[in-house]
């Protein structure tokens, strides 16, 4: 069972949140263009983001946890995360065209593939591309190209530093970095890829702040409403030893009550799959994470102090409890500039779609693909080549 992290999830879901919601937008004008097979693709994953994180797959059965039928745990990590992984990945998709059409020219009769003696050539495949993708993934250049431009106009920069910082709180919505790793891995990216969107979502969150007007007095509030859910909640650590009978298990005290080693016992005797190897040691959890009986015993327990027999509904449990972890909330100054740069980014995002859409009608855009949907310069200022 993995230890909790300090920083409460819904501090993390809801940063990540506004990073989904201010990434979608620009998202949204690059690829209306999709065919309508795309389109259905991209909306089951918006679909899919809403939800939870899928259970890490090499997560054992916790026979000390509830089931689903009794007690509904809370997923490991935040949607949010998630949802920016799939929203990245759906662009590394779009964008493969222009790796497989380099702009020199080249051998566009080579094969690709061969059926049946006959060949079909990277021309034929990438002509293929274009008509399926090609105005999207140029929409999204063009949208790119538009954002670097003003990015250099107002002097900001995205340093690897800050993408770095943004990838951590990306991670910390997963329950582990295998975690991390195994979701990117399931959308075919890289954490490379994902730090190049990433610079692209911060460059607008950057360049938009200046306009936001986030107040110490909404600050304050914020942490008044939330700052509950910010610290971590008490959790102990405990150890048990699972077994199918009543009278196995009264054996089994009996012989700790001589003095028998608790987690040698464990090894041998226990059939919890997930504990057993480690001592019966099943790590921090706090209340909420275990079944009502094996938990109202565990929380009761002085530390090193051994439990009756316990019955649930997975068997016969003997629990040790081995450490505790008070209750932590923090101050509002630990916490002031969290919130601050949350608020601030939640109010970037919601101006960037006016923002977006300012930028662009100003803008003199030639578009070859779909010239129709080019929108007409409103004003004399042209992109910069």
């Amino acid at each position: 069972m993995d230890n909790k992290e300090s920083q409460s999830k819904k501090d993390v879901e809801n940063e990540l949140a506004a990073k989904e919601e201010l990434h979608t937008t620009e998202n949204d004008i690059r690829l209306d263009k999709l065919s309508e097979q795309d389109a259905a693709i991209e909306e089951e994953l918006r679909s899919e983001s809403n939800g939870g994180l899928p259970e890490s797959p090499n997560d054992g059965f916790n026979p000390a946890a509830p089931s689903h039928d009794d007690h509904q745990q809370a997923p490991k990590g935040g949607g949010g995360g998630k949802a920016w992984i799939v929203i990245s990945a759906l662009l590394a998709v779009v964008l493969i065209i222009v790796l497989i059409k380099p702009p020199f020219g080249g051998a566009d009769n080579e094969s690709v593939a061969t059926v049946n003696g006959t060949n079909i050539s990277k021309e034929r495949l990438y002509d293929e591309l274009i008509t399926a993708g090609g105005p999207a993934t140029l929409e999204n250049l063009i949208t790119q190209e538009l954002i670097q431009q003003e990015a250099k106009a107002s002097n900001i920069t995205v340093t690897d530093a800050d993408i770095d910082s943004e990838i951590e709180l990306i991670k910390k919505s997963f329950g582990s970095d295998e975690e991390f790793n195994s979701t990117l891995a399931q959308y075919n990216m890289t954490v490379e890829s994902l730090k190049k969107d990433t610079k692209i979502n911060l460059t607008i969150r950057k360049i938009l702040e200046p306009k936001t007007d986030v107040t110490d007095e909404e600050v304050q509030q914020y942490y008044d409403a939330n700052k509950a859910s910010m610290g971590t909640p008490e959790e102990i650590q405990a150890s048990h030893i699972l077994v199918a009978t009543k009278e196995e298990a009264d054996a089994i005290l009996a012989e700790l009550k001589q003095g028998g080693d608790f987690a040698a016992i464990a090894k041998e005797k226990s059939i919890d799959p997930g504990s057993k190897d480690n001592g019966g040691d099943l790590g921090f959890f706090g209340k909420g994470d275990m079944v009502a009986e094996f938990e109202e015993a565990a929380f009761a327990l002085k530390i090193n102090e051994i439990s009756a027999v316990v019955q649930s509904q997975h068997g016969f449990h003997i629990i040790k409890k081995t450490a505790e972890k008070a209750a932590v909330v923090p101050t509002f100054e630990e916490k002031k500039e969290e919130i601050k740069k949350q608020l601030v980014a939640t109010e970037a995002n919601q101006l960037s779609e006016a923002w977006m859409s300012e930028i662009r009608a100003k803008a003199k855009i030639t578009n070859t693909l779909t010239p129709e949907t080019s929108p007409a310069p409103s004003a004399t200022t042209e992109t910069k080549e």
